[in-house]
Parts: structure tokens; C-alpha cells; sequence
């Protein structure tokens, strides 16, 4: 067995604590926080203190106590607890995002990824504990200050350098044709501002059946991209959807819902590589009036209408609601003129009503 390959996370998440490990640590109230440890260092608190020597060479689960007798558990933080207090430069893609990227994606041991937009580095860490060793993750960032921060952080997460990581400055579309051969890509994520600017570029690089994801925050930009996938003609139906995670609160038999929850953070589209030369199955599903306008000529108002469901009123309802207002409208004259005369059945008017605004319902 070699020893010469980089470290990839597992030899630090096992075994006793060490120096340079990050520890987190929960006091009674729940509240997280996390150190890394140093030989001879100190956790300093407004509840006391304790020396970092107290846990360098006890097991995870280990309890350790202030000064003034607080207990605080020390734990390894998992990989979400990491993404959520790591440093940042661009915003993060939560843990529930990253998990439907690479169960929806279908990122594998061994796959050939290649992910645009780095950001901070939280969605590299799920990929590359995904590919691991023996596959690839190529990470395109435009800005140099997110790169760099998201360099520290993998290799602060995985304890080095990751063997399957390549870090890129630069364009897609200007990288991937000189880092890539064509059709030798198995996966592309996009988490940028305009992912249909690139779909050229991954159809190129993208092998048949393989699989691109985007990630956005807006519905307008899921429209364009979904659209302009569909224009394309290399690309399957795609499919889109966000997902929503709701805590619990657990309290004996107080067992419910807790009051907030991770709403909606971004929405996640895919779709899959054609065959070269082969056309996409022609959409069956009847689109909605008014979904789709020719290019520079206004949407009609009864399309929008139909989109809103507004309804048209039949000319039977219409002569009813006539006589109904027209019988109210002579009840109504003849009561201002003192005249009492009985009106027929069907333009009786409503009884009289203490209720403001009674005549009007």
C-alpha cells in the first residue's frame, strides 16, 4: 500500500483528538462553536476556560468543563456543520442543495465532473467526497479572491491538497475546450448568474447521456434556461425543482414542527446529453395559452387572462345578473319616490338589512 498520495479527510475524522483538528463544541443551551486545537492553547469564555490540552488525545464525544464548571461536548464537525461556519466569499450552496446535486446529478466514485461558479468552495467539498480518489473534479471560477477562499477551505476541510481536484481561473466556455476532451465529461454543474450562456460549451464536452445541472436563484432564470435547453436540441426535457427542510422540535411528548425552517435558497434544474446527431423526442404536453409569445410581438391580453385562470362569463349569467341589478335599481328608485309597489318574483328586492353595505352583497 502507498503512502505517497495527499490526504483526502478520512486519516483526520478518525481516531483522538490532535493538534489541528477542529473541534466543535456544544454548551447546554445547544449553542455550536468551533475551535481548532493547538498545543498549549486556551478556549477562552465568558463561562470560563479550558486548555486545549484537556481534549488533545481524548476520543470524539469527549465532555470537558470550564473553569467555572460549564460542560461543553466536543465533537469533529460534520460536513454541513463545516460548510456553515467555514469563511466566505460568495454565498454558500447549503448542505440541502449540495445533497440533491449529488444524489440528482448522480455524482459517482470515479466520475469526470466539472462545476462553473466556485463561490466559497461548499458545493467542491460534497463533489469531491463523491468522486473520491480515483475520479476528477474540475472547478471553474471567474474571481481570483473566491478561488483563493475556497482553496484554503478544502484544504482546511480535507487536512491538504485533494489529489482529484483541479482549480481553473478563467471563463467556462474559454477553460473547458482546453481542459477537456470533447464528449469526456460525465457530469457539469453550472451556479452562475447566465448557465444558458454555457450550454454550447457543455454539449461539447458533455459524453451521451451525461448529465448537467444548474443551479439558480431566480424563476426567471429558470425559464430562460429551461427554454434555451429545450431550443438547443442536444439536450433531453429538463426537470426542475427546489427542496424545503423543516426541523422538529423534540420535547418529551412535545413532539411538533419547529417554527422556522430552510425555505427556498435556490432552484435546481437538469437535464442529459443526446447522442450526437440525434434529435430529442418532440413535446407531447399541450403548453398553456399564453405560455409562449413570438419573439417581438406583445402577448395578447386574452392569453394572459387564460394564464391568470380568469374565466369568461357566459351570456346566461349575464342576462341573470342584468335583471338581478335592474330589479335592485327600480326597487331601489321607487323606494326614493315613497312608492310601495309589489314587484314580481324574480325582481323582488332583498329585505331590508341592519348590516352596513347589505344591498351590495
Amino acid at each position: 500500500m502507498t503512502t505517497d498520495r495527499q490526504p483526502t479527510g478520512a486519516d483526520i475524522r478518525r481516531g483522538p483528538f490532535r493538534p489541528g483538528d477542529k473541534v466543535q463544541l456544544t454548551d447546554p443551551k445547544g449553542r455550536l462553536t468551533t475551535i481548532t486545537l493547538a498545543d498549549g492553547g486556551v478556549y477562552h469564555t465568558h463561562r470560563g476556560s479550558f486548555p486545549h490540552d484537556d481534549l488533545i488525545g481524548a476520543p470524539e464525544g469527549t465532555v470537558v468543563s470550564t473553569t467555572a464548571g460549564i460542560d461543553y461536548l466536543a465533537l469533529r464537525p460534520l460536513l454541513g456543520d463545516f460548510v456553515l461556519s467555514m469563511p466566505r466569499g460568495a454565498a454558500v450552496i447549503y448542505p440541502k442543495d449540495a445533497a440533491q446535486i449529488v444524489t440528482q446529478a448522480d455524482v459517482y466514485p470515479g466520475a469526470r465532473v466539472v462545476e462553473a461558479g466556485v463561490g466559497s468552495g461548499a458545493l467542491s467539498l460534497s463533489l469531491l467526497r463523491a468522486v473520491g480518489d480515483g475520479g476528477s473534479l474540475l472547478s471553474v471560477e471567474r474571481r481570483e479572491d473566491f478561488a483563493e477562499i475556497a482553496r484554503g477551505n478544502i484544504e482546511d476541510f480535507f487536512g491538504g491538497e485533494h489529489p482529484a481536484w483541479t482549480l481553473q481561473i478563467g471563463d467556462l466556455a474559454d477553460v473547458l475546450p482546453t481542459a477537456t476532451e470533447p464528449g469526456s465529461v460525465d457530469r457539469i454543474i453550472l451556479d452562475m448568474l447566465a448557465p444558458w450562456e454555457n450550454l454550447d460549451a457543455a454539449a461539447e464536452a458533455l459524453a451521451p447521456g451525461g448529465v448537467l445541472l444548474a443551479y439558480v436563484a431566480t424563476a426567471t432564470q429558470l425559464s430562460r434556461f429551461a427554454e434555451d435547453t429545450k431550443k438547443d436540441g442536444r439536450f433531453t426535457e429538463p426537470v426542475a425543482w427546489e427542496s424545503m427542510v423543516r426541523g422538529w422540535h423534540l420535547e418529551g411528548l412535545a413532539v411538533r414542527p419547529e417554527h422556522r425552517m430552510i425555505g427556498h435558497t435556490g432552484f435546481l434544474i437538469t437535464t442529459r446529453r443526446m447522442a450526437p446527431g440525434t434529435a430529442a423526442p418532440e413535446r407531447r404536453r399541450r403548453p398553456a395559452p399564453g405560455a409562449y409569445a413570438e419573439e417581438g410581438v406583445p402577448v395578447e391580453a386574452d392569453q394572459l387572462a387564460a394564464d391568470l385562470g380568469e374565466r369568461d362569463v357566459s351570456a346566461k349569467k349575464l342576462r341573470k345578473l342584468r335583471r338581478s341589478f335592474d330589479a335592485r335599481r327600480r326597487a331601489r328608485e321607487e323606494g326614493s319616490d315613497g312608492g310601495e309597489q309589489d314587484a314580481s318574483p324574480d325582481q323582488q328586492a332583498d329585505p331590508p338589512s341592519s348590516k352596513p353595505g347589505a344591498d351590495l352583497e
